[in-house]
């Protein structure tokens, strides 16, 4: 249905003021130091822009917020999944008529889960038909969602049921499965990589795109990646995904996702706390997390604001 996404996008943040109210005024600056270090996209409300902890209103709020500062400079892609269908398809409508999405993608509900590929295919098929002019990406996240079916398999049944199915955002590690879903029907689908420590894997098996939450603070180090895998450098390409693999490392020690966010406030771009149930790291461990930081070289790699 669309031609496919290439290169690095990022899943931004979501900022938040210190009482957890949106922070729609520093979009402008986070969609500015994207653009100034070479991100082609943003996936707006993913996991890392803390999606599924706001309401309808705010995610169509943050949306807007992000197709008036990028206008066309950017591809938004709109993430849209919700455990409730109505609500998930007033978003996906929402992103086609209001934001002229370049893509919207969903996740899996969660909590009641689909059982079977079929039970899933459904639940995207009633999602994407609510915006059918839009390319829709299945969002597999397993680790999170806790549904975990054959990607293939689910292609194999969506392309006869969801008429703009354009892909997946593929965020797990079963390379095999990532494999056979690029090479399904030679290539037809947009199969955008995800696990940003395992990039380098990927780009092995054919990627093209990739959507990444440490794009956002780290976007030299993986176009590094890219451009030595690209050029047959691959001495140079594993040195830096090893550097990858060890900022990863440090963001897991301190919780992930509060540790992702604390990150754009070490370069310079203060996004807020986080949502319950996460917990924003302490004054304390904001400064270990640097120093951990600086240790692995970080300050050496990261985005720079302008």
């Amino acid at each position: 249905m669309s031609e496919h996404l290439t290169d690095l996008i990022a899943a931004p943040h979501t900022p938040m003021h210190p009482d957890g109210s949106l922070n729609l005024q520093l979009i402008g600056k986070l969609a500015q130091c994207l653009i100034d270090n070479g991100i082609k996209g943003v996936f707006v409300c993913g996991s890392t822009g803390e999606g599924i902890l706001q309401s309808t209103n705010e995610r169509m709020q943050v949306a807007e917020r992000w197709k008036a500062e990028v206008g066309g400079s950017m591809a938004i892609l709109v993430q849209v999944g919700q455990h409730c269908l109505k609500e998930a398809r007033v978003l996906a409508e929402h992103a086609e008529k209001k934001i002229g999405a370049r893509a919207i993608a969903t996740l899996a509900p969660n909590y009641f889960k689909p059982k079977t590929i079929d039970d899933l295919v459904s639940f995207c098929a009633e999602v994407a038909s609510a915006a059918p002019g839009t390319p829709f990406y299945y969002y597999h996240q397993p680790r999170n969602s806790n549904v975990n079916f054959a990607m293939v398999d689910f292609l194999r049944i969506a392309a006869e049921r969801i008429p703009n199915l354009a892909g997946l955002k593929y965020s797990h590690g079963d390379m095999f499965d990532y494999g056979r879903c690029l090479d399904f029907e030679d290539g037809r689908f947009d199969i955008l990589f995800g696990i940003d420590e395992a990039l380098l894997a990927a780009l092995a098996l054919g990627a093209r795109g990739a959507i990444g939450s440490t794009y956002n603070f780290a976007a030299p180090l993986y176009h590094g990646i890219v451009k030595a895998y690209e050029e047959g450098d691959m001495a140079s390409a594993q040195r830096r995904q090893a550097r990858a693999r060890e900022l990863v490392t440090v963001m897991d020690k301190y919780g992930g996702q509060p540790a992702i966010k604390a990150a754009m406030k070490v370069i310079g771009i203060d996004c807020g706390p986080c949502r319950p149930p996460l917990r924003s790291l302490s004054d304390k461990q904001c400064r270990e997390f640097q120093a951990d930081l600086e240790q692995i070289g970080f300050f050496g790699y990261c985005s720079k604001i302008t």
